[in-house]
């Protein structure tokens, strides 16, 4: 980011935390009611993965390297360990803590993410 968008960004921050009231909060603040946590964030644990074939650590840039072929995943998982487990003749499973993230192919290395575990739930509509 350059300097002018930081110091753009860096007076966004401030107004917003301590210039302009909030209708949420009362017409008060954030800063009034911030409060430090007594607790000391030490990260996430060591994540294992003893059910799986390999663990491997992402890159920062996203990608594992796997039989020294990259597979690109995401930046969101830069610095993390994943869990790679054989589920088929070439195909393999990508598991993130207790989540699977997607199958690859170990010949196109190309990853196909399975469906957000997290996303909204769309119900099907009814027939009447």
């Amino acid at each position: 980011m350059c300097s002018s968008s930081r110091r753009a960004s860096i007076e966004f921050i401030t107004r917003y935390n301590t210039d302009r009231p909030h209708q949420a909060l009362g017409m008060k603040v954030p800063a009034d009611l911030y409060a430090r946590s007594a607790r000391v964030y030490r990260g996430l644990e060591e994540l294992t993965y003893p059910f799986h074939d390999q663990t491997i650590m992402v890159t920062g840039c996203g990608r594992i390297c796997f039989r020294g072929r990259k597979v690109n995943l995401s930046h969101v998982f830069a610095g993390q360990s994943l869990g790679v487990t054989q589920v088929g003749e070439h195909i393999w499973l990508v598991t993130f803590m207790h989540y699977d993230v997607g199958y690859f192919d170990d010949e196109t290395c190309r990853l196909e993410p399975i469906e957000n575990p997290f996303g909204p739930k769309v119900l099907p509509l009814r027939s009447e």
